[in-house]
C-alpha cells in the first residue's frame, strides 16, 4: 500500500504527516510518498523524510500512484480513481465538492466529522487543534494589544490588569480563559451551556450567565440554534461585558451552518480604543459582521 502526503497551499505551514509518524508507517511495511517541500514550513525537511525511509515523489505522481492520500486542505488536483481521501475538508460547508468527488470514484473520510466522544478521541482532531488557536489567541492578543495583561504596582503607579471577555467555553474558549488568566488579566466567559460554569470558574474566571438557553449538551462542543428570545438577552448581557473589556475573544460555531453573530456592529461602537477582537470562528463566517 502506498500513502501519498500531499503540499500545502499558502498559507498553511502545517503538514499531514511528520517524519516520525511516516518511519512508523514504513515499519509496518506501507510506502509512504512525500511531495517535494510538503513539510518545509513544519519544520519537516525533505531530508528528514528520507531518513525515515520515505520518498520524495512530485505532485503529480503522489496523485496517480498512492492509494491513501493525505492533505489537511482539500486538494485542487483530482486524484485517480479509486483513490482514498483523509483531511479536513470541511465537508458541511464543500457539499457540491464533496459530490463531485463522489462521482471521480473518491473514499473520502473528512476528519472534522468525527464525533468528540471517548470512543474517538484517539481520532479526534478537533480538539488538538482547538487547544492550539485557544492558546495562541490569547498569545495574538497580547502581542496586538498596546498595554499589559497583568496588574502592575509600581513606584510611578499603578497599572490594571487587562480586562478579557471570552465568548464560548469549549475546548478552544478554555484553554483561551486558562492562558489569559497565566498573563494575569481578568476574565470573564459565556457560554449558553450552563454545565460548563464550573469548569470555567475552575479556571478562576467569571461565568456570565443568561436564563432560557436551548439545551447543547449533545452538540459536541459546539453552539446550537437560539430562540430570539434567548438571543435578545444574550446580545443585552454581552454588550454591557464588551464595554468594559479590552480583550474579546470568540469560538462559537454552529456544525454546517454560518458562524452565530454574538458581537454586532453596536456592541463594536462601545468599545475602548486600542482593544482588540480574535475571532476564532472565521473561517465559518465568524462571530463578528466584519470578520
Amino acid at each position: 500500500m502506498i500513502i501519498g502526503v500531499l503540499k500545502e497551499p499558502v498559507p498553511e505551514t502545517r503538514v499531514s504527516l511528520v517524519a516520525e509518524t511516516a518511519a512508523a508507517m514504513v515499519k509496518k511495511g506501507w510506502e509512504v510518498w512525500v511531495e517535494r517541500g510538503a513539510g518545509e514550513l513544519a519544520w519537516q525537511s525533505d531530508e528528514s523524510y528520507q531518513q525515515s525511509g520515505a520518498l520524495i515523489k512530485s505532485r503529480s505522481e503522489i496523485l496517480e500512484g498512492a492509494q491513501i492520500i493525505l492533505s489537511i486542505h482539500p486538494p485542487v488536483d483530482t486524484p485517480a480513481r479509486g483513490s482514498v481521501l483523509i483531511g479536513m475538508y470541511q465537508a458541511r460547508q464543500n457539499e457540491s465538492l464533496v459530490a463531485s468527488w463522489k462521482e471521480a470514484g473518491l473514499h473520502v473520510f473528512s476528519m472534522e466529522l468525527l464525533p468528540r466522544t471517548t470512543r474517538a478521541q484517539s481520532m479526534d482532531i478537533l480538539s488538538s487543534q482547538a487547544n492550539i488557536a485557544g492558546y495562541k489567541a490569547v498569545l495574538l492578543a497580547a502581542h496586538t494589544y498596546g498595554r499589559y495583561f497583568p496588574m502592575f504596582m509600581t513606584a510611578a503607579g499603578s497599572i490594571p490588569p487587562a480586562k478579557v471577555l471570552i465568548l464560548g467555553a469549549g475546548v478552544a474558549g478554555l484553554q483561551a480563559i486558562a492562558t489569559a488568566r497565566r498573563l494575569g488579566a481578568v476574565v470573564e466567559v459565556f457560554d449558553t451551556r450552563p454545565a460548563v460554569k464550573e469548569e470555567v470558574m475552575s479556571l478562576g474566571a467569571k461565568f456570565i450567565e443568561v436564563e432560557g438557553a436551548a439545551d447543547a449538551s449533545k452538540a459536541g462542543g459546539y453552539a446550537v440554534e437560539q430562540t430570539d428570545e434567548y438571543r435578545q438577552k444574550q446580545q443585552q448581557r454581552i454588550a454591557e461585558s464588551i464595554a468594559k473589556s479590552d480583550i474579546v475573544i470568540t469560538t462559537a460555531q454552529i456544525p454546517g451552518k454560518k458562524a452565530p453573530i454574538l458581537v454586532t456592529e453596536a456592541m463594536l461602537d462601545t468599545m475602548r480604543n486600542g482593544s482588540v477582537i480574535i475571532d476564532l470562528a472565521a473561517s465559518t463566517g465568524g462571530n463578528t459582521p466584519c470578520s
